[in-house]
């Protein structure tokens, strides 16, 4: 037991004795590794290792002041301190611009919450205010401790003067770009709203030719909500420099829509140009409704607008307000007046000019208050150019109206004795003078014509010479009559001329200034020439149909029938010769046609019956009857009452109106006195 228990000791004791060794051989297998593994890491690192031993001796020059003495440094610290603490705040500051970008980069904001968006903008503003400020300040202070610690040697010499020209950089940069260019950026934002409201509400008007009679201002379609926000937009711009921009971009936006709102009322005829002033005539009226609609309407609204946009900005309104009327279109308004007045002088562009100048002179006092400003000076040159060539244009013509109206009296009178278009002409256009509102219009463009050259001029004038016309055109009536070959036609002419200024001049303005008793002077020679004219053209008729004679033949019939034959023959014979000539002459007035056609039918046809009835048997058994029997009572009736009436599409002829040019040349342009009095509006 004893053996084998000792025995079993010695086994364990082996055992032990070999896992100890195996440990042991373990270990230094790991120390080994770790060895090899460390020398395998200093290889690589010792290009590292010899970088760091060359920094050895920077590094420890660069401390070495550190090792300054203690009371140097403990001075430096508070200057150190103080230079700091602006540094600081500048640098929070620089946060909180950062911070603001996000809001005032995002569009939704802008165009959900513009006073919110508008408040951002203003703390930006502030901040940059206090950058610009103290950014330059505070680089100045670091700078004075840099200097303060180079002096003192309290710091490495190359560390100094490289921080030295940073500083330097940051002073040259305190009024450059401080915000990395955000403010241009929300600018930039708040003019693109800008320009999007603008767009947004400034459609044209959707208008009719019936518009431009419309009694109230014509509403501008931005709402007020909308007005105070362009003028938020507009002040906040302005204070940051781009009033100029605003304000160009209101003016396209506006201008563009004013004027096609005018365009759609059809202005095409702004554009016309002629030498004759009748070919522009019918655009005049429509003219002078659209100056007052664009003027009294659209252009007072744009006006109020304006106002209400560039109220705090006032400076900018009246040039703003000036390219807008501009480009509505008010100087093509402008160019047709003068279009106008540049024709051939004419009778017609007399009342045209005066119609021009009523218009700009009703609305003088809107012209002076819409464009009286400096910034509307071209709008006011070509306004004061135009009315001058009105004034001078109207007084000319009307001057030489007279003049002219004499020249008529040696030009043939009409071939067929009606009233010439130049006498119908003149009596409706003196008339029109004379009436409103052309009488008190020419009164006023004659009164000023006068005071420029120091003379005075007054209504009584003007009446005595458009009075004094129409006494030259009686004179004509004369000299015309005397020019016919035929004193029947020339009696019928004088008739017909007297009665038509008669009837037409009878209850007119013209024809009381002319009296009652000059007009029924005019009736009486009508009267008289009409009588005269009877007997010496129809009343010779009757006697070739006398009864003398036949009663002393009436009991040998063959003898009467001769003598009838030959009456009716000299009868007939007289008859179709005057008939024939008379059938190319007219009367114009249709009410003295009738009354003349009655009395040569109660002249000639009761004693032809009359002579038929009593002697016709005697020839109408003959059988050469219808030699001497060619008309019944019946058909000599129809056939004067076809006489004298106007001709469709004969000339009226009564000269040639001329108006002699300041180059004393006569030229035909003035025909148009003798056209229709359709021409006359």
């Amino acid at each position: 037991m004893g053996a084998d228990q000792k025995q079993q000791e010695d086994a364990e004791e082996e055992q032990r004795r070999m896992a100890t060794l195996l440990a042991a051989r373990k270990a230094l297998r790991t120390g080994v590794d770790r060895s090899r593994a460390l020398g395998r890491a200093l290889a690589r690192d010792s290009a590292r290792l010899e970088e760091i031993q060359a920094r050895l001796p920077a590094m420890e020059a660069s401390v070495r002041p550190i090792r300054a003495p203690a009371e140097a440094l403990e001075c430096a610290g508070g200057d150190i301190d103080r230079a700091l603490g602006p540094a600081v705040a500048v640098l929070k500051v620089f946060d909180a611009v950062h911070g603001l970008e996000p809001a005032l980069l995002a569009r939704e904001s802008l165009a959900s919450d513009l006073p919110g968006y508008l408040a951002v903008l203003a703390q930006l503003e502030a901040a940059l205010r206090l950058l610009a400020d103290n950014c330059g300040l505070a680089a100045q202070w670091l700078a004075d401790i840099v200097a303060y610690l180079g002096d003192r040697d309290l710091a490495d010499p190359g560390f100094l003067s490289g921080l030295a020209l940073q500083l330097e950089r940051l002073k040259a940069r305190a009024d450059a770009d401080l915000d990395a260019g955000l403010l241009a950026a929300a600018l930039a934002m708040l003019e693109a709203e800008f320009r999007r409201l603008l767009a947004d509400h400034s459609a044209p008007l959707a208008m009719k030719e019936s518009a431009a009679s419309a009694a109230s201002v014509v509403p501008s379609r931005i709402p007020a909500s909308v007005v105070y926000k362009l003028g938020l937009i507009l002040d906040r711009l302005a204070a940051n420099g781009r009033l100029d921009r605003c304000a160009a971009a209101y003016a396209d936006a506006r201008g563009d829509t004013v004027g096609a709102s005018l365009r759609a009322l059809g202005l095409d005829y702004l554009k016309e140009t002629s030498e004759d002033a009748q070919v522009l005539s019918p655009s005049v009226e429509r003219w002078g409704q659209h100056l007052e609609f664009a003027v009294h309407h659209l252009l007072e609204a744009e006006r109020r607008l304006c106002v209400a946009v560039f109220e705090r900005r006032p400076e900018a309104m009246a040039s703003c307000f000036a390219e807008i009327a501009a480009r509505a279109g008010i100087l093509d308004f402008l160019k047709f007046g003068r279009a106008l007045a540049d024709t051939r002088k004419d009778p017609i562009k007399l009342l045209r000019l005066l119609d021009v100048f009523d218009a700009l002179n009703r609305l003088r006092v809107d012209f002076n208050r819409l464009f009286g400003g400096k910034a509307c000076a071209e709008i006011q040159t070509r306004t004061r150019e135009l009315v001058k060539m009105l004034v001078d244009g109207a007084v000319e013509i009307f001057e030489e109206l007279l003049v002219q109206v004499e020249l008529q009296r040696n030009m043939p009178p009409p071939v067929d004795g009606g009233v010439p278009r130049l006498v119908s002409f003149v009596a409706k256009y003196c008339n029109q003078l004379l009436g409103e509102p052309y009488r008190s219009v020419l009164t006023q463009v004659i009164t000023i014509h006068r005071s420029w050259r120091k003379e005075v001029f007054n209504d009584k004038m003007l009446v005595d010479a458009v009075l004094n016309i129409v006494k030259t055109l009686e004179v004509n009536f004369e000299t015309w009559s005397k020019a016919y070959g035929d004193t029947t036609l020339s009696c019928l002419f004088m008739m017909n001329i007297h009665w038509h200024f008669f009837k037409h001049l009878k209850g007119t303005k013209l024809g009381e200034l002319l009296s009652d008793a000059w007009l029924r002077e005019h009736e009486q020679y009508k009267d008289y020439f009409s009588a005269f004219f009877l007997r010496e053209s129809w009343g010779t008729l009757a006697p070739l149909l006398s009864r003398e004679g036949l009663i002393m033949f009436s009991k040998g019939q063959a003898t009467a029938r001769d003598l009838v034959k030959q009456r009716l023959k000299s009868f007939n014979a007289k008859f179709d010769e005057m008939f024939q000539k008379q059938s190319t002459w007219v009367i114009s007035d249709r009410d003295l046609q009738q009354k003349t056609c009655h009395l040569v039918v109660q002249a000639i046809v009761p004693i032809y019956r009359s002579f038929m009835q009593n002697y016709g048997p005697l020839v109408e058994q003959d059988v050469s009857a219808s030699k001497y029997v060619k008309y019944s009572a019946e058909d000599l009736e129809k056939m004067l009452n076809t006489l004298f009436l106007p001709k469709p599409g004969r000339p009226r002829r009564a000269g040639s109106f001329q108006i002699r040019h300041s180059s004393d040349k006569i030229t035909s342009a003035m025909t148009g006195l003798y056209r229709s009095a359709s021409t006359l509006k």
